[in-house]
């Protein structure tokens, strides 16, 4: 196998900022309708409660988790990734890459219907990396290759071939991973993918089919009958929408939801004999962020003292109580990332260091303000914990707590200097390029607002390097780079806990993985 075939076991890029809620409309895709107070004790419906409206529900450029978890439960990829970073193909039979790392064939599984009754064909795969690829649409970023895009062929009816501009590593890694597939005669006539929600009611090759979105209150999805993998169990899920973690553990409790995220905290007040809990890492950074682009940051020497002034232990004992539930990065890459090193500025608490820098870079008085979402607990008792460390080194902190949607979207703008701080996270995968559109001049997700040629060349250089030792070492002088350049300050990698009501089995066969929680919700029963 050649070195630049490393890198199969990659995600697709996913959206910042944790358990993100999203800006849109309303949008109900059938005329039933379904009580939002719908119990879980119904033995027809799984209630999983989640913490916002996705920021979109478009397949094409969704990126946050909610949007991706809905995605999840109506379409399906052509390769999904599991939780230990292997791939699995899921609408694809076969994947091959050719040894001269210029395209990728896929050869399709047959017989698939989507859940119109329409067969699933190769038709259907160009037509979605098509809308994919325009850059207008919002996510194309792994699908261009030297500011060049990708381009896909019919090769026939159940065979697609990808052809890259010019060989790519990292490209040839992901392109047929975590893309999902939307049926042609469905979507042909939309002329603009770049929406937050399309105009069509949903049609996908996934275990459920949306009956009706209200906003803010909850998603009722219905069983695929045609899904390839076997119709699933459960007839009838809601995902219901509570933003408080401690009103969806009280639902929990009551019966009114059967699985929701819970903190570490909250494990003790749960009762066993009727609720078990599931932790699993999703290979998570938890992060300070901080904005390049406000006066207050612009110079290096500050942001050093920003971070030499923080004290990562006490922030993640305070938010996550134990090490059980958390492990602690030091590179913009997960503790588990197979190119991850820690040779890299650790930023070791000094406050006495913080000082100088700040004395060196002739700054006194200096006042920040730090935005995090207000509804999540952890983030809140971190920004706190910010603001008390900061002050140790002459630095006032003001505590800027919203909407998380809207904190990220306006990071997003161009130039934006609102925040100076913010707290937020990502899930990216295994690859490292994939994290370029958090750190590249004019990335899908640069909300620090860097412009760091550096940075940028070696993104660019080790993204077509197809010798995997020398690739290794390129990742290995960004992360340090990235590290000095102070524009992110890695807190935590912790571990998502799933608390499940016992009426629910084969949780486990379900699988669960980063950001879509369950990998096939179709495998849960109702005992």
């Amino acid at each position: 196998m050649k070195n630049w075939k490393k890198g199969l076991a990659s995600i697709a890029v996913i959206g910042l900022g944790f358990a993100l809620a999203a800006c849109g409309s309303s949008n109900s895709t059938d005329e039933t309708t379904t009580s939002s107070t719908t119990a879980a004790a119904d033995d027809s419906t799984f209630t999983y409660a989640i913490s916002g409206d996705p920021s979109s529900t478009n397949p094409i450029n969704t990126s946050d988790r909610w949007g991706l978890t809905v995605t999840n439960m109506i379409y399906s990829p052509l390769v999904a990734v599991e939780a230990d970073g292997t791939t699995k193909n899921v609408l694809a039979d076969s994947v091959e890459a050719a040894d001269d790392g210029l395209s990728v064939t896929v050869k399709l599984k047959q017989d698939i219907k989507w859940s119109d009754g329409e067969d699933f064909t190769a038709d259907d795969v160009v037509f979605t990396y098509e809308q994919k690829v325009k850059k207008e649409n919002g996510n194309a970023d792994s699908l261009w290759v030297d500011d060049q895009p990708i381009s896909i062929e019919k090769v026939d009816d159940y065979t697609v071939k990808f052809v890259l501009p010019s060989p790519s590593a990292s490209a040839v890694s992901n392109i047929a991973t975590e893309t999902y597939i939307i049926p042609e005669h469905i979507y042909k006539d939309v002329t603009d993918f770049s929406v937050a929600e399309l105009p069509e009611s949903p049609v996908g090759t996934g275990p459920y089919k949306l009956k009706e979105y209200k906003r803010g209150e909850y998603f009722t999805f219905e069983a695929n009958e045609n899904y390839f993998e076997g119709a699933p169990s459960i007839k009838n899920v809601t995902l219901r929408i509570i933003e408080s973690t401690d009103t969806a553990k009280v639902a929990l409790q009551k019966g009114e939801v059967d699985a929701a995220v819970v903190l570490p905290s909250d494990i003790e007040d749960l009762d066993d004999s009727q609720i078990t809990v599931y932790p699993y890492t999703e290979n998570r950074i938890g992060y300070l962020g901080l904005n390049t682009n406000t006066d207050e940051l612009k110079d290096v020497k500050v942001r050093q003292a920003v971070l030499y002034a923080l004290n990562k232990d006490e922030l993640n004992q305070g938010a996550y109580l134990s090490d059980e539930y958390y492990a602690t990065p030091y590179s913009f890459l997960p503790p588990n990332n197979p190119y991850v090193t820690e040779d890299v500025e650790k930023y070791d608490t000094n406050v006495d260091k913080a000082k100088e820098l700040l004395q060196e870079a002739g700054v006194s008085d200096l006042t920040l303000n730090i935005a995090f979402t207000s509804t999540d607990p952890a983030q809140t008792i971190q920004a706190t914990l910010i603001q008390q460390q900061l002050q140790q080194a002459g630095i006032t902190v003001n505590l800027e707590g919203g909407d998380g949607t809207a904190i990220f979207t306006e990071l997003k703008k161009a130039d934006s200097t609102k925040y100076n701080l913010f707290l937020g996270g990502y899930i990216m995968g295994n690859d490292p390029d994939l994290y370029a559109r958090l750190f590249t001049t004019g990335g899908g997700s640069n909300y620090f607002q860097a412009n760091i040629e550096s940075i940028d060349t070696l993104f660019a250089e080790a993204a077509v390097e197809l010798d995997a030792d020398k690739r290794a070492d390129l990742y290995d002088e960004l992360q340090q780079v990235i590290a000095d350049e102070a524009i992110i300050y890695p807190i935590v990698d912790n571990k998502k806990i799933l608390a499940v009501n016992n009426r629910i089995g084969n949780v486990e066969d379900a699988s669960l993985i980063p950001i879509y929680t369950f990998e096939d919700m179709s495998k849960l029963t109702i005992k």
